[in-house]
């Protein structure tokens, strides 16, 4: 895949997204592939991006903190785009850790991961220092198979209000890095594309459930980042997904823009 350049923008304080514009994904919008550095005391980067991309990646860390300084890597789920240069990083920050709920822990990241990653219980808080008024804490929340994948999960920074959201809300093109605008009507869109979540009524209550926290910023890996009411539009993204793709099983059925030609019916 070829890339544009990689750029760094402070989506929320202290919060900043790493964000690499790939013309080639999903042609003639392109796709975005984004990371999400937290700078703390002990700074935390949310997805890692691909191992071909690590080159990008880390120099775009190092623009905002010295490498080896990073001590948490997390992500939403075991896939290449959030984790492909985990052991990477873990090679050039020594004291790194990887950061993911139990679940992927055990099924996948204590054999996949070159040090022992720390799994964290659902409702869990990591706190990543800093002084009283301006400590950074990250509350884990389990989402099972929401969008998609066993182990899929979201992080809560808690001082901004930022949702690390993963692949919900992922949308195409290469807008700016943060906007008040709508993200749903290009999330629906991209789901009719890419067919990426998984349980139609596991996702629409745990988006309400998420709507709950009152985000005011939502960190989406794949396209532009949300400042606004967070709640609402978790909520309108939850009512999206019933109207457009209900009933469940007729929108099991349709295909992924990534599964190629469907095979010749006998």
């Amino acid at each position: 895949m070829d890339a544009t350049d990689t750029r760094v923008d402070e989506i929320a304080d202290g919060i900043y997204r790493i964000s690499t514009f790939v013309p080639g994904v999903a042609a003639p919008a392109g796709f975005t592939f984004n990371q999400f550095l937290i700078d703390a005391e002990e700074p935390l980067l949310f997805h890692t991006g691909m191992r071909h991309l690590f080159p990008r990646v880390s120099e775009a860390v190092r623009r905002v903190v010295p490498l080896d300084q990073l001590r948490w890597l997390a992500f939403g789920h075991v896939e290449a785009d959030e984790c492909g240069a985990m052991n990477e990083f873990l090679a050039v920050a020594p004291r790194a850790q990887v950061a993911h709920g139990l679940q992927g822990c055990l099924v996948s990241l204590d054999d996949l991961a070159d040090r022992p990653p720390r799994p964290l219980a659902h409702g869990e808080t990591l706190d990543l220092g800093g002084k009283e008024v301006l400590r950074r804490r990250v509350l884990h929340l389990n989402t099972p198979h929401v969008p998609h994948n066993w182990e899929a999960r979201v992080l809560f920074e808690e001082t901004t209000g930022t949702l690390l959201c993963g692949d919900l809300f992922t949308h195409l093109g290469n807008g700016p890095p943060v906007t008040d605008h709508d993200l749903v009507g290009p999330a629906l869109d991209a789901e009719e594309v890419f067919r990426q979540t998984s349980c139609l009524t596991a996702a629409v209550e745990t988006l309400r459930s998420l709507a709950r926290l009152s985000p005011a910023t939502l960190a989406v890996m794949h396209g532009s980042s949300y400042r606004g009411d967070g709640a609402a539009a978790l909520r309108a993204l939850a009512d999206g997904y019933q109207e457009r793709f209900g009933p469940e099983r007729e929108f099991a059925a349709r295909p992924s823009a990534l599964a190629g030609a469907s095979a010749p019916q006998g």
